[in-house]
């Protein structure tokens, strides 16, 4: 699901920090963040272990462990000031980066301004709403995937490449006291670097639940992640050499669900493919974006109407293998629409995958569909990691989705210390109903959590997070969209006008002043170099 990016806080957005490098207008691809680049030399010593650790560009790095004879030396990240806050973000998505550039916008005394540590396994930032315009071409990687290096050049915040393994909090044993002083816990990272904080972020996002399914952890991919659209551009482009231009087969698409992913998928590829491809989307619902604004819906529908991809609504997929695995007969009355298919041709492509469709609804008949390409986009599972000691699980609540549960002030339950945004917290609205893993709410999360972090350090009260809903919006191509503001009922932008003015809310809602200066640039010179071709075409 893609939400309506745009907030009350975007256009005066807090993220506003002036600018040291503005002349900086496009990165460089050979930039690399060096501070992140930890080269650890043991000396052995009798009775102690010494970890050195070369840093360039931040004070903060690997300190010194001293262990007693015998014992291994784990190497513990070193904070740069010893009196000041210390505050531990698991995760840069929206939640994890927006929180820490929050932080960084607001005045803060001098003795209380938090040193603050930004933790993610990838080096690279994700908008993820705008991943389709990667296979349309519409957009570049570095647009909508800047580097932290490149987000963080201009702020205190450190950033520190690593996966988390475990958490041990200490905050549970009553540390609820009015002043942060006081260590919150530790982090423990792949790499075996120890992590102490005062106050911890929990914004890991969420996985691909692919094993709820036969196969589909083998065959399908997911689509969450710039690793996963190059994956699938990269089998696109493949196949589109292979294909094209041939008297061959179309190629083929299925797509396992069919909400705003799923569908804003459909409409991406069957643009991308038109008579060369076949898209089909698979959904249990007996309708798409069952949750969608009508709006939006109908406007999706007549965009996948035209581009004729195949739904099949009301049917949940039973399998996914390999074409040529298992064959039954029986089965192949009808593959992918068309019938005729037999065994022999299933040999002939060891590269085609079978799924077997079972129907949800009565009246409707199995299928199964033939595809070069299968792609997932429902199910997730939140990443919480497990704590230390593991025989208290109490102590840490998660909910039946597997999140961390929250009270309204987006702090885990039984934990001052810690604070849950985005995929990570379960938290209710005023109705009791869980409020959606969307990155909308995850941008509002954001900047709750930044203030009251802020407010926890200086003694102030917490604020309460109130999410507003300002509506949804999905794209449909390279020149198409819907949006459905909240606040206008009924009103729907399509096509042109919704695609500028989805674009326009994204802009404004990239994480900074300088990102967003360069993606602006950039855009306005593809729009006019592409209004200048056209009209050069034009008779």
């Amino acid at each position: 699901m893609v939400p309506l990016a745009l907030s009350a806080s975007a256009a005066l957005s807090p993220f506003g920090r002036g600018s040291k490098c503005w002349a900086k207008l496009f990165p460089s691809s050979s930039r690399r963040y060096a501070a992140n680049l930890m080269l650890f030399t043991r000396f052995p010593r009798k009775g102690f272990s010494f970890v050195a650790s070369g840093t360039t560009g931040r004070t903060g790095g690997i300190g010194i462990i001293q262990t007693s004879e015998g014992e291994t030396a784990m190497p513990s990240y070193k904070w740069p000031d010893k009196k000041k806050p210390r505050v531990c973000k698991l995760g840069g998505g929206f939640g994890g980066l927006y929180t820490a550039l929050r932080l960084e916008s607001l005045m803060w005394p001098n003795d209380k301004k938090p040193q603050v540590l930004l933790v993610d396994q990838s080096d690279h930032f994700v908008f993820k709403p705008m991943l389709y315009e990667l296979l349309s071409g519409e957009v570049e990687a570095w647009e909508i995937a800047p580097h932290f290096s490149d987000l963080l050049e201009n702020t205190s915040v450190q950033f520190f490449k690593d996966k988390v393994k475990l958490l041990h909090p200490s905050d549970y044993l009553g540390t609820n006291g009015p002043t942060w002083f006081g260590c919150g816990g530790t982090v423990h990272l792949e790499s075996g670097t120890i992590i102490e904080y005062d106050w911890l972020v929990l914004a890991l996002g969420a996985e691909a639940k692919l094993d709820v399914v036969p196969g589909a952890a083998e065959f399908a991919l997911p689509f969450s992640t710039l690793e996963d659209a190059c994956k699938v551009d990269n089998l696109l482009r493949k196949l589109e050499r292979e294909k094209f231009g041939k008297d061959s087969s179309p190629i083929r698409v299925a797509i396992v669900g069919c909400g705003y992913s799923g569908v804003e998928l459909a409409a991406t590829l069957s643009e991308r493919l038109q008579d060369n491809g076949i898209v089909q989307a698979i959904n249990v619902n007996t309708t798409i974006c069952p949750t969608a604004p009508p709006g939006n819906r109908e406007a999706a529908l007549k965009v996948l109407s035209s581009r004729n991809v195949q739904l099949f609504l009301g049917y949940f997929v039973r399998c996914i293998r390999k074409a040529g695995e298992f064959e039954d007969s029986s089965k192949q009355a009808e593959v992918g629409g068309d019938k005729g298919i037999g065994t022999e041709d299933h040999n002939k492509d060891s590269d085609k995958f079978v799924l077997e469709l079972q129907p949800a609804e009565r009246g409707l008949q199995s299928q199964v569909l033939e595809a070069d390409i299968v792609l997932w986009t429902v199910g997730n599972k939140p990443v919480v990691p497990p704590l230390e000691p593991c025989d208290q699980p109490h102590l840490f609540p998660i909910s039946g989705r597997g999140q961390a549960e929250t009270d309204e002030t987006l702090r885990v339950k039984g934990h001052p210390r810690i604070f849950a945004v985005g995929d990570s917290a379960a938290l209710r609205d005023a109705s009791g109903r869980l409020l959606p893993a969307t990155a909308q709410v995850a941008f509002q999360q954001a900047d709750y959590a930044g203030w009251n972090i802020w407010a926890a350090i200086n003694d102030r009260p917490l604020l309460p997070f109130r999410f507003q809903n300002l509506g949804e919006m999905m794209v449909l191509g390279r020149n198409d969209a819907a949006l459905s503001p909240s606040f206008i009922d009924g009103l729907t932008l399509e096509g042109p006008i919704g695609h500028t003015a989805r674009k326009i809310a994204y802009l404004i809602r990239l994480p900074t002043d300088e990102h967003r200066l360069k993606v602006g640039i950039s855009w306005l010179m593809k729009s006019a170099i592409e209004t200048l071709l056209h009209h050069c075409r034009a008779p």
